[in-house]
């Protein structure tokens, strides 16, 4: 199974950002992922990482729900 994990910035208040992909993320992949964790950071970090691989990262790509599951979906095991 796979594993997904979110950093997010406490401070910035990221929070919402990322429970709202995790809850795409169960949604659309839930059967295929073993979890997704949400971690908490600072210093304005938001990323989304595979098996503990980075697929995006707030500060090179601007935030968009679309891009970060099409970025997780090949990194699935069926």
């Amino acid at each position: 199974m796979t594993a997904v994990e979110i950093e997010y910035c406490v401070p910035c208040g990221f929070l919402d950002r990322a429970e709202t992909v995790q809850h795409h993320l169960l949604q659309q992949f839930g059967q295929q992922l073993d979890r997704v964790s949400l971690v908490t950071g600072d210093d304005g970090v938001f990323t989304v990482s595979v098996d503990g691989e980075r697929v995006w990262d707030k500060s090179e790509d601007e935030f968009d729900l679309d891009l970060i599951l099409r970025r997780v979906r090949p990194h699935l095991r069926p």
